[in-house]
């Protein structure tokens, strides 16, 4: 993940966490026409971004401007679809994007994707 000091002008003060710090924090950033809030952390040897629209859930080309804004271009992070057992919605209109610390996602081929 990205040193997040960069995004201080889009940084919320989170009433129990404040301002979050380098690897952590609550935003809104427009895009499109819209605002949308993000949590961005790191625990548990997961960096996470969690993303949230308003009135609909964030389409894959915001979700792939929010990658590039908070990860390094060389970093490969998954939107994961759980098992139905495992699956938790507790919002809506809420995407998340998932990158593991100490291990590589495997990926298929180039000219499978």
């Amino acid at each position: 993940m990205k040193d997040l000091t960069i995004l201080q002008q889009y940084r919320v003060k989170h009433p129990i966490a404040g301002w979050g710090d380098d690897k952590n924090g609550w935003f809104i950033i427009p895009i499109d026409g819209y605002d949308y809030k993000i949590i961005a952390s790191n625990g548990g040897d997961w960096e996470h971004v969690s993303v949230s629209g308003e009135k609909h859930p964030p389409s894959w080309p915001v979700m792939s401007r929010i990658k590039i804004i908070f990860f390094n271009d060389d970093e490969v992070v998954m939107q994961l679809h759980p098992a139905e057992k495992d699956y938790i919605n507790n919002h809506p209109n809420c995407l998340h994007l998932w990158r593991p610390m100490y291990a590589e996602i495997p990926l298929p081929p180039k000219e499978f994707v």
